[in-house]
């Protein structure tokens, strides 16, 4: 660990000791009734106070989302320490946890929702980010980290109607409505939906995207309530990868304006179903019982063009392509007993459950074809536009040229099945120590059909993931915690594609994630979080000297987090976010897509009861493309980096009346040309230059 993040950690100790033994008179904060969804962290399936969880943690609420103006998973990333975003290749989201990245660890109301698509805000609550591996609550992944998109539920308690209207100057707008209905004295109906059309700076984008969520709540009786939820998708949207990288590694600025694609070819499309209940029982005061069901069906496809070298003298470019289908259905049981009791003068909140996942996914790919070339690669000018679209054009030779989708390049059936039982006990020793102790068994038994190869491959894993964390308060409102947690990933990857080659025989990867923090409610409006922490990877690996061994490959990324929270006056509210991160990988040199230094910030200032104006802004250093180096179209060798980039935003809010609120946000104030990510050598993403936001938020 650095000697700056201990020196930073300690310093936070030393503020939280020092608040505690001056604060000695600070009440405690007690929520009656229900928590506020704010101050609970729904995914952890247990009623504990978020300064309780011995875990680096973030949550946005609705009002967050609608307040800064936030339109995607990846807005929310950018003002998130310890997590950045990956390119996700222009068709998904894809996050960066603490230097691990994932396209599957994605969660709806604590389940699983792993297909790769961009996931709309329309209908949430909360979105939960946890940070460090969190197989006990969430079983396989999780290994860097998970969000968690908590879903609105009908409300008994009044009628209400909403809705919020954007337009930006891309030429983008959206719609959005939320109704509840109470229906009786113990049941209500909600109805959520949106459009979007979608709009940005790079020629050729386009695409629009829909959704429809109806929920219902019961109150069975007095200790019971049900949910039941149906939710459809159905999004269409432009791809697009960036731009290519220079001879000296980094994006060509001069590009900024080219789409390296065909651009009636690539898009992609989703169509999803998805319902699910949830019923709660209370058996007693200190028994309670949750027991859900999810399923889910996805019907997912991309096609697209991307560049895949650049010959920066010539400006030729190649371009490769693929389509791809995805077809998944997820079934997913699960039940927990939350008991509440003691042993002597030892507290106890005792969470005992399991959970059942079947997974049916059927994957092909098929590969772009070139007649000129007989291959998936041909190479055009880099002109705008590039000389092909509906998959027709002249490549650098001044040749007609014509592609097609025909090249077989996998196609897999996959059956899983997954059992899993766990169980967690947060301990009150005393007033001033809790611990928690947990761990969680998994089953998983995996089974594909390559369909090309009519070969039949089945694997089962076994896994126990522990989960321990110690708690000390030394004042109600600071928590300084120690904890340890392990994860693991089947070799079938986090999409379990294949498990062809040595897959078959290995064992998962595993990730440990050891963390020491700090959380100081200052007030009762205002929180301090501070974290180091470190995690460690390890791969079995088929030995190169000899086949019959397996060689032990680790890395290492660690790092330190910091975050406020909160009224700084009661016209001024911040949120800012610091983290350095530190990752080493098992040949010694740092892994991809890890900016040592991320720094967000968000000031909101209220003038007066109906006029207020915001001002944040984001930085993000440096960071490596690939995980090694590459050699570039003129025989260079080089390692592809993202440069580092400062964004400012803007917004100003008048609230015209009670029912009636419009907000201007005003994005890139400075019109600074950035790359914020990537994904592979020749696919940078061009961040969008300033633009504005129109939001009208109303009730009626």
């Amino acid at each position: 660990m650095k000697k700056t993040q201990v020196a930073l950690f300690t310093t936070a100790l030393v503020l939280a000791n020092a608040a505690a033994a001056q604060n000695k008179d600070i009440d405690e904060v007690v929520v009656e009734g229900k928590y506020l969804s704010s101050n609970e962290v729904n995914s952890v399936k247990t009623p504990t106070p978020i300064i309780d969880v011995p875990q680096s943690l973030s949550i946005f609420t609705a009002d967050d989302i609608t307040a800064r103006g936030i339109r995607s998973v990846r807005d929310i990333i950018d003002y998130t320490p310890g997590v950045n975003s990956s390119q996700g290749e222009g068709h998904r989201d894809a996050v960066v946890f603490r230097g691990v990245r994932s396209t599957a660890d994605f969660y709806l109301d604590g389940n699983r929702d792993d297909v790769q698509y961009y996931r709309s805000l329309y209908n949430v609550e909360q979105v939960e980010i946890l940070r460090g591996p969190n197989a006990l609550l969430f079983g396989r992944g999780g290994t860097g980290g998970i969000i968690n998109r908590v879903s609105k539920k009908a409300n008994i308690s009044e009628n209400s109607n909403g809705y919020v209207a954007k337009v930006d100057s891309f030429g983008g707008f959206s719609a959005e409505i939320d109704s509840n209905f109470v229906t009786g004295d113990t049941s209500a109906v909600r109805i959520n939906a949106h459009y979007d059309s979608l709009e940005n700076h790079r020629d050729f984008f386009d695409g629009d995207r829909a959704g429809f969520n109806a929920t219902a709540r019961f109150e069975l009786s007095a200790d019971t309530t049900l949910d039941v939820s149906y939710e459809y998708a159905d999004h269409e949207r432009f791809i697009d990868r960036g731009v290519p990288t220079g001879a000296d590694g980094r994006p060509v600025e001069r590009l900024e304006d080219i789409i390296f694609t065909d651009p009636e070819l690539s898009e992609t499309t989703l169509q999803a179903n998805i319902f699910r209940a949830a019923l709660q029982h209370n058996f007693s005061d200190t028994l309670k019982g949750n027991f859900s069901a999810f399923y889910a069906d996805y019907d997912k496809v991309y096609q697209n063009f991307f560049a895949v070298n650049f010959n920066v003298d010539t400006n030729v470019v190649g371009l490769d392509g693929y389509i791809d289908e995805t077809d998944r259905q997820n079934l997913i049981l699960s039940s927990n007993l939350v008991s509440e009791f003691n042993t002597g003068n030892v507290e106890h909140t005792l969470i005992f459950g399991g959970e059942y996942v079947d997974t049916s996914s059927d994957q092909f790919r098929l590969n772009t074809f070139f007649d000129t070339t007989e291959d998936d690669v041909e190479f055009f000018n880099t002109t705008r536009p590039i000389s092909l679209s509906g998959g027709a054009g002249v490549n650098s030779s001044g040749q007609a040229t014509s592609v097609s989708f025909s090249d077989l390049n996998d196609f897999t059936e996959v059956e899983i099945a997954v059992t899993s039982v766990f169980f967690q006990d947060q301990i009150a020793l005393s007033d001033n120590f809790d611990v928690l102790l947990g761990a969680r068994f998994d089953r998983f038994d995996i089974d594909v059909f390559n369909v090309e190869n009519g070969e039949q491959r089945s694997r089962v894993d076994e896994e126990v993931s522990p989960r321990a964390g110690l708690i000390y308060k030394p004042q109600e409102n600071v928590s300084i915690y120690a904890s340890y947690s392990e994860s693991f990933l089947p070799r079938s990857g986090e999409q379990f594609a294949n498990i062809n080659g040595n897959n078959n025989v290995l064992d998962p990867n595993v990730f440990e994630n050891t963390e020491f923090g700090v959380k100081w409610d200052i007030n009762e409006n205002f929180s301090l979080t501070a974290a180091v922490f470190e995690n460690e990877q390890t791969s079995p690996q088929v030995s190169d000297n000899d086949p019959s061994t397996l060689d032990v490959i680790q890395s290492e990324v660690s790092g330190f987090e910091f975050q406020v929270n909160g009224q700084i006056t009661d016209t001024w509210f911040v949120t800012a976010n610091y983290s350095n991160l530190d990752g080493e990988q098992a040949n010694g040199t740092a892994p991809r897509e890890i900016p040592e230094n991320t720094f967000s910030i968000w000031n909101k200032f209220d003038l007066n009861e109906n006029f207020g104006f915001g001002i944040g802004a984001t930085y993000q250093d440096e960071s490596f493309i690939t995980n090694g180096f590459v050699t570039t179209f003129n025989g260079n060798s080089v390692r592809p980096v993202l440069p580092s980039y400062t964004r400012v935003d803007a917004s100003a809010y008048y609230n015209v009346s009670d029912s009636l609120s419009v907000q201007l946000k005003v994005e890139n104030l400075t019109d600074e040309l950035y790359f914020p990510n990537s994904h592979s050598t020749h696919q940078a993403t061009v961040g969008a230059p300033i633009n504005a936001l129109l939001t009208l938020t109303g009730k009626f």
